[in-house]
């Protein structure tokens, strides 16, 4: 009996430490941290198999960048032989999700200058420059997309149009768009922004309802949607505190 234990001993804090640095990485709920520790590797693995486990679903998107990686080499090559607007637009496509937002930029400006009635590579211009934080950049295109159509990505353009105007201290101009987007987006990153614009208003009643609504949000999400849209419940989590001291 002693044997098995003495077998099993090092092992469990192997799997602590797998735990903890998996928790500190993706920050679930916070008792989880306490289930690592006190309940030593027994609870760890409880954890690696309820949190963890199922975080490999989000790795796919890891593993079709290597596959992304291939398009784009092969795209740059044939770019040398056809610089087309399609071709620009793809590689450009491919570079955002790849997170190279500069390559990404500039690929879809070759593809607007060729062709600038595309209003998909100006909403996939104004990703990139938000990537970049160059928001001086996003909102002109920005404005372009939702002058075209302001459903666009499902409100998604109009809801980063107003986001973009509140960071630059243009609150008159997001206010009446936050206000449409909120009437048919309930997506985590808008009620945030919405919420962020509140408090930016100095509306902090208002700013903390919003808040709570994205945080109540979590609750009606599957787990799978719960682990995309974390990183917006963490922020929610931040904004909360911050209207509290307010």
């Amino acid at each position: 009996m002693f044997g098995l234990i003495h077998l099993f001993y090092p092992w469990s804090i192997f799997v602590q430490i797998a735990a903890v640095i998996h928790f500190f990485r993706r920050r679930p709920e916070g008792y989880w941290f306490y289930v690592i520790i006190f309940g030593g590797g027994i609870g760890a693995a409880v954890y690696l198999v309820v949190e963890a486990i199922p975080d490999f679903a989000l790795l796919r998107g890891t593993f079709q960048g290597f596959g992304r990686r291939s398009r784009i080499k092969n795209l740059e090559i044939q770019i040398l032989d056809n610089p087309s607007p399609g071709n620009y637009e793809e590689l450009g496509e491919l570079l955002l999700e790849q997170k190279q937002f500069a390559k990404g930029r500039d690929a879809f400006n070759h593809a607007i200058t060729a062709r600038n009635d595309s209003p998909h590579a100006f909403y996939h211009r104004a990703l990139c420059s938000l990537g970049l934080g160059d928001l001086s950049a996003a909102i002109p295109d920005l404005e372009h997309v939702v002058a075209k159509d302001p459903k666009f990505a499902y409100y998604r353009a109009s809801g980063l149009l107003a986001d973009a105007y509140a960071r630059t201290a243009r609150l008159d101009l997001a206010a009446p768009l936050f206000a449409n987007v909120t009437q048919f987006s309930t997506t985590p990153e808008t009620l945030y922004n919405y919420a962020n614009f509140l408090k930016l208003e100095n509306r902090n009643a208002e700013a903390r309802e919003w808040t709570q609504k994205l945080l109540a949000k979590k609750r009606t999400l599957p787990r799978y949607m719960q682990r995309v849209e974390r990183p917006w419940f963490r922020k929610a989590k931040s904004l909360q505190k911050d209207l509290a001291q307010a």
